[in-house]
């Protein structure tokens, strides 16, 4: 035999061994066989858990207990707890899979640092029995925590993401707002800033209006974003020196809400740093400044400066300087004479968006223009009168005292689309070739 046959041959052979041992040393999975689950450390009802306890060496431990579906925080000292941050730390002690089991019985814990553990972590559910969880060190490669149950020798690893999750402070878990009103039940608002005081309530579709100094039109979108800046004003408690600043820094304003449990006040300084400080029942803490902006709104900004109060509903009745143009299906109607609808569309947009540059006193100059919509499932109407004086012109909406001052070209832009409604013309058949 030639000897480069003889090596391909041994080569062969060689491939062939190896390819062996390793099908021996890998047996070939079945497609249809499901990967094992990671081992449960925990399985819990989360409805169940009344209590949680964290526990660290060097520091007073936390301890959270849930009374009447509201969670407290207990000790170091009495505060209230951040509801959705507990409900989760408790979702998450609930359900705790590990990554892998370690040992089943470890000869020693010391080698994953359970001797003296680094944290330890205490469920207890609503009969009285109690999980100690344990926390030891990190995994060599720094992606895992070794755990295991007091009660249990088993060790196990989570990713040091979890572990990281049960790491908080009274500060981390506690309420954060200044503000704990219930937004739902909402039902006024006061803001004293610039100018003077401004009170909101809500009318009986549920709008923002005015009702303090006197009843006016209230921007509800601006009144909403109030509303939202002060239920989200969360103390800095990472500041130490707040009571100091507090009381060197120049008041801003107040605010008070008022829901079903009464009413709450927040007190609001700025430094001349432009850093703000907020008092509450809560204390007194550093804020972010964007809450300040709302305080230096006066009774103006907050007004209703639109006209028309139909918004995304659909007209279903348009009058335009006395002439009504009535809905019917997908076609307008001027008695039996039908409109185009485009350019009906177009004067509802301008309609829409009529909004006044300013407010007046007093309602000047003669008649000029008048539009009336009809809206909404109950037929809502609203009119609308407008007045020239010179090259100024006020409106003014039926039973509301407002005197809206509106911008000429608007007015101009309003009159060319009422001059361009026009009667529906249908489209001429194409002539045969």
């Amino acid at each position: 035999m030639k000897t480069g046959g003889l090596v391909t041959a041994l080569g062969v052979l060689a491939l062939l061994a190896g390819t062996l041992w390793w099908t021996n040393k890998h047996p070939s999975v079945d497609a249809k066989s499901k990967t094992p689950d990671a081992p449960k450390i925990l399985s819990l009802d989360p409805k169940q858990i009344t209590g949680i306890r964290i526990a660290k060496p060097g520091s007073d431990p936390v301890e959270l207990v849930k009374l009447a579906q509201t969670w407290e925080i207990t000790k170091p000292e009495m505060l209230h707890a951040d509801q959705d941050t507990v409900d989760m730390l408790a979702n998450s002690l609930a359900t705790l899979t590990s990554d892998r089991l370690i040992d089943d019985h470890p000869a020693d814990l010391s080698a994953f640092g359970l001797t003296n553990p680094a944290e330890e972590v205490d469920v207890t559910l609503k009969d009285g029995k109690t999980s100690k969880l344990l926390i030891g060190s990190d995994t060599p490669a720094a992606t895992g925590t070794y755990v295991k149950l007091e009660s249990d020798p088993k060790v196990f690893t989570v990713p040091t993401s979890t572990k990281a999750g049960f790491d908080r402070s009274s500060s981390d878990l506690r309420d954060k707002r200044l503000l704990t009103f219930n937004q739902d039940k909402l039902t006024s608002v006061t803001l004293t800033g610039k100018g003077p005081a401004i009170e909101f309530g809500k009318n009986g579709q549920g709008d923002w209006q005015i009702t303090k100094p006197k009843p006016m039109r209230a921007d509800t979108l601006l009144v909403d974003d109030l509303v939202r800046k002060l239920k989200d004003a969360k103390m800095d408690v990472t500041s130490t020196d707040a009571k100091e600043q507090f009381a060197k820094a120049e008041k801003v304003g107040t605010a008070s809400t008022t829901d079903d449990t009464g009413t709450q006040t927040i007190e609001l300084h700025k430094a001349k740093d432009n850093t703000y400080y907020a008092k509450s029942s809560a204390g007194i803490y550093k804020v972010a400044g964007d809450l300040g902006d709302s305080f230096t709104k006066g009774i103006d900004d907050y007004r209703n400066k639109k006209l028309f109060d139909f918004g995304f509903n659909d007209p279903t009745k348009v009058e335009v300087n006395g002439a009504a143009y009535q809905k019917s299906g997908d076609k307008w109607m001027s008695g039996s004479t039908q409109y185009d609808s485009g350019s009906l569309q177009t004067i509802i947009d301008k309609l829409r968006d009529l909004s006044a540059t300013k407010f007046s006193e007093k309602m000047a100059g003669t008649q000029a223009f008048t539009f009336g919509v009809t809206s909404g499932d109950k037929n809502r109407y609203e009119k609308v009168t407008i007045n020239k004086d010179g090259d100024s012109y006020d409106a003014q909406r039926d039973g509301d005292p407002t005197v809206y001052v509106i911008d000429s070209k608007t007015i101009d832009d309003l009159q060319k689309a009422a001059a361009a409604i026009k009667p529906f013309e249908a489209p001429k058949p194409e002539k045969k070739k």
